[in-house]
C-alpha cells in the first residue's frame, strides 16, 4: 500500500504541474496522450486503494489564472466531462436514450451572458468555479452577436477557438525573436486573456456554442437539440451536431472521425449530450463530472518504431529545434517518419537516444508526436555548436521551457529565413523563389545581402545547372526580380525583417511620415511612440534596427536597386487624415475587412475602438445602444452609415 500511495503522490504532482502550465501559463510540458495515460493510471490506483489525495486532479479541475483580469464566481460549477475512448462504452452509457453528438473543440471555454438582448458579460472557465472576465475581448470575436432578438436573461457556454488557417498565418508572420506558437489552443488562450483587445481582434477568435445554461421563458420541449436550434436562430454559431441513438451512434462517430483531417478548427474528440433535458438533470453530478454528458476521445492509433536520428533545424529567430526521425510507420492512413520534439525540456523528458524504441501517434489524429520512449537510453547529445554556422550554442529559458539557441547574428540559417521573408508575397513579392531555393543560393554565395537579389543574373549559367532550373525557369525568375524593382514604402520596410514589424505596422509608420523614407529611418523611439498603434517596445526595435550601421549600409545598397512607388493603399486621398471605427452589421460588404481595405485605399485609417482621435464611427444602426455608439456620443464623434462612407469615398458600391 505504501508503494501505491507513493506512486499516487508522484502522479498527482506531475499531473498538477502539467495542468498548472496548461491552464494558467498557456504552455505544455507533456502531451495530451501522456497526460491521459497518467490520469488513467492515477484513477486506477485510486479505485484499487480507495484513497483519493486532497490535491488529486480527479477531484479538482484547473487552476487560478495568473493575470490581472478581474475574477468572477460562476453561477454553477463548470465541471469537466467523464471520458472514454471506446465507442462500445459510449453506447452502453447512452442506453435507450437519444443524445446530441457534437465536436469537442480544443480551445478555451467561455460563458456568455446576455441581458435585454445585449452582450453583458463573458467569463472564462478558469478553474471551473472562478473564471476571468473577458467581456471586452469577447466583443471582438469574429462571430459573436453583440445584440440578439431574445430580451430575457440568456446564459450559454461555448468554445473560443483559433482556426488552423489563422494559426498558420500568425506563425508565418511572426517577426519577434521568439518561438512560434505551439498549437491553436495555446494561442487562443493567450488571445482571449489579453489585457488589450486589439491583440485579441488580430488573432481571429471564433466562438462555437455547445451548451445553453439559462433562457428564461423559452420552452424547448425538453429537447437539447431544440436548444441548439434556438441558439442558431439567435445568431450564434453552434458546434456541428447530430441526434443519435444507440444503434446510429457508432456510424456517426465514424463519420466525424473521417472528417478530422479536413477540419479548419482544432478538436480533440466528441461530446455526447442527452437529448432529454429533464432526465439528464435528474442524474445529477459526481464531484467532478456531470452525468448528462460524456466525452469521447479518439483512441489514438499508435505504432512502435526506432529512432534513427534527431535533426537540429536552425531558424531565423536563432532557435535550434529538434526533430525526431524514425523508421517509417503507418498512422491514420498515412506514412509518418518525423515528429517535432519541440524543445530541450521535452527532449530531456523523453530521454532519447539513437536506436531507442519509440511509441508514436498522431495528436488529434493530425500531428505526429512521440507518445513514449520505451528504451530511455538518454544518450542523445545536445549540439554544442550550431549545425549551420558552427557558433557555440546556448541553452536558454523561454516561457518556462529550455530551448537551444544560436547567438550568432550572422548565422547563415538566419539569412535563409530573412531572405525568404524578404522575397515573400507581402514583402518584395518575388514569385517562384521558395525558401529551399533561397537556401541553395545562399550556400553558393549568390545571396549575401538583400541587394544581391537583383544581381542573380550574374550567376545565370551556374543557376541553370542547378536541379529544378532551366532556361524557362531562369527567365521567370529574372522577370519576377525585375518586377520587384518597384516597391511601395510599407512593403520595403516590412521586407527588412525588423523584429516585431509586420505589414500593418509598416503601413502605420509609413503613413505617419508620408512615405518619406529618410524621416522614417531617422525616427527616434520617442517620436515613433507618437504614431498611433506603435508602442514603446516596437518603437525601440524599429529605431534600434536603423541605428545599426550594417543594417543602414544594406538598406543603402538596396535603395540603389529599387524605386519606391506610392503605396496603392495610400494612392487615393479622399479620406486622408481620417480615422474610422466600424461596428454593427454591414449591407454592402460581406466582411468588415473589405470595408477596411476600401477605407485604407482612400487614404483613411481604421481603428478598433472609439477614441478622441476617431473621425467617424460607421454603424448602419445610428440609434444603437452599443458601447461604441455610447462612447461616440460621449466624445462627440459623428456616427455615419455605410452609404455615407461609400459616398465620401466616391464609390457607391464595393
Amino acid at each position: 500500500m505504501a508503494d501505491r500511495i507513493k506512486a499516487m503522490k508522484a502522479l498527482v504532482k506531475r499531473l498538477n504541474e502539467a495542468a498548472q502550465a496548461y491552464y494558467a501559463q498557456d504552455t505544455e510540458i507533456m502531451s495530451n496522450y501522456e497526460y491521459d495515460a497518467l490520469y488513467d493510471q492515477l484513477q486506477k490506483l485510486e479505485q484499487e486503494t480507495g484513497i483519493v489525495l486532497s490535491d488529486s486532479p480527479t477531484v479538482h479541475v484547473g487552476y487560478e489564472a495568473a493575470s490581472s483580469l478581474p475574477k468572477k464566481t460562476h453561477d454553477s460549477p463548470m465541471l469537466s466531462l467523464d471520458k472514454t475512448k471506446d465507442t462500445a462504452v459510449l453506447a452502453d452509457w447512452l442506453g435507450d436514450q437519444k443524445a446530441v453528438l457534437s465536436w469537442k473543440m480544443d480551445g478555451l471555454t467561455i460563458v456568455l451572458r446576455y441581458e435585454q438582448g445585449e452582450l453583458a458579460e463573458a467569463v472564462t472557465r478558469g478553474n471551473g468555479y472562478v473564471g476571468e472576465i473577458v467581456t471586452a475581448n469577447a466583443r471582438v470575436f469574429k462571430n459573436i452577436p453583440h445584440r440578439i432578438a431574445y430580451k430575457g436573461t440568456l446564459i450559454l457556454r461555448g468554445e473560443a477557438v483559433i482556426r488552423y488557417s489563422d494559426f498558420n498565418r500568425i506563425n508565418e508572420n511572426l517577426q519577434e525573436g521568439e518561438a512560434k506558437y505551439k498549437n491553436p489552443r495555446n494561442l487562443c488562450s493567450g488571445a482571449v486573456r489579453q489585457l488589450n483587445n486589439k491583440i485579441t481582434a488580430s488573432r481571429n477568435v471564433y466562438f462555437y456554442a455547445f451548451s445553453l445554461v439559462r433562457a428564461e421563458g423559452v420552452d424547448f420541449a425538453n429537447s437539447s437539440s431544440r436548444q441548439f436550434d434556438w441558439l442558431t436562430s439567435q445568431g450564434f454559431d453552434v458546434v456541428e451536431h447530430v441526434l443519435v441513438d444507440r444503434e446510429s451512434l457508432p456510424a456517426e462517430v465514424e463519420k466525424f472521425a473521417a472528417r478530422i483531417g479536413d477540419n479548419d478548427f482544432p478538436s480533440d474528440g466528441l461530446v455526447l449530450l442527452l437529448e432529454d433535458i429533464a432526465y439528464g438533470a435528474s442524474l445529477g453530478t459526481t464531484a467532478k463530472f456531470p452525468r448528462n454528458a460524456m466525452a469521447f476521445k479518439w483512441a489514438d492509433e499508435t505504432a512502435r518504431t526506432h529512432l534513427l536520428d534527431v535533426e537540429w533545424s536552425a531558424s531565423r529567430t536563432g532557435l535550434i529545434n529538434p526533430v525526431a526521425v524514425f523508421e517509417p510507420v503507418q498512422l491514420e492512413g498515412t506514412t509518418v517518419s518525423r515528429a517535432s520534439v519541440h524543445n530541450i525540456s521535452v527532449l530531456r523528458a523523453l530521454q532519447l537516444g539513437i536506436g531507442d524504441e519509440l511509441e508514436v501517434y498522431k495528436a488529434n489524429m493530425i500531428i505526429p508526436q512521440i507518445a513514449e520512449n520505451l528504451t530511455r537510453s538518454d544518450s542523445l547529445a545536445i549540439p554544442s555548436i550550431c549545425p549551420v554556422c558552427g557558433s557555440k550554442t546556448v541553452i536558454s529559458d523561454v516561457n518556462g521551457s529550455a530551448v537551444l539557441l544560436c547567438p550568432n547574428p550572422d548565422c547563415q540559417a538566419k539569412h535563409v529565413k530573412l531572405f525568404a521573408h524578404f522575397v515573400s508575397r507581402d514583402a518584395m513579392n518575388v514569385e517562384g523563389l521558395s525558401e529551399s531555393t533561397v537556401e541553395k543560393f545562399i550556400q553558393k554565395g549568390f545571396l549575401r545581402e538583400p541587394a544581391d537579389l537583383f544581381h542573380l543574373g550574374d550567376h545565370r549559367q551556374e543557376i541553370m545547372q542547378m536541379d529544378g532550373f532551366g532556361e524557362k525557369s531562369m527567365e521567370k525568375l529574372q522577370q519576377a526580380v525585375s518586377r520587384a524593382r518597384t516597391v511601395s514604402c510599407p512593403r520595403l520596410i516590412y521586407s527588412l525583417g525588423i523584429p516585431g514589424v509586420g505589414l500593418a505596422n509598416a503601413k502605420l509608420i509609413c503613413s505617419h511620415y508620408k512615405n518619406d523614407l529618410q524621416k522614417i529611418i531617422s525616427a527616434g523611439e520617442e517620436e515613433l511612440t507618437a504614431v498611433e498603434g506603435i508602442g514603446p517596445v516596437l518603437a525601440a526595435s524599429f529605431a534600434g534596427y536603423f541605428r545599426d550601421p550594417v543594417n543602414r549600409q544594406r538598406l543603402d545598397h538596396l535603395l540603389d536597386e529599387v524605386s519606391i512607388e506610392q503605396d496603392q493603399e495610400q494612392g487615393a486621398s479622399s479620406l486622408k487624415g481620417m480615422t474610422f471605427v466600424i461596428t454593427g452589421s454591414l449591407e454592402h460588404f460581406s466582411r468588415r475587412e473589405q470595408l477596411k481595405e476600401e477605407i485604407e485605399k482612400a487614404g483613411g485609417r481604421v481603428a478598433g475602438s472609439v477614441s478622441s482621435k476617431t473621425t467617424y464611427l460607421i454603424n448602419n444602426d445610428k440609434t444603437s445602444s452599443s458601447s461604441k455608439n455610447k462612447k461616440a456620443r460621449q466624445l462627440g464623434v459623428p456616427v455615419i452609415s455605410e452609404e455615407e462612407i461609400l459616398a465620401m469615398m466616391g464609390s457607391g458600391q464595393p
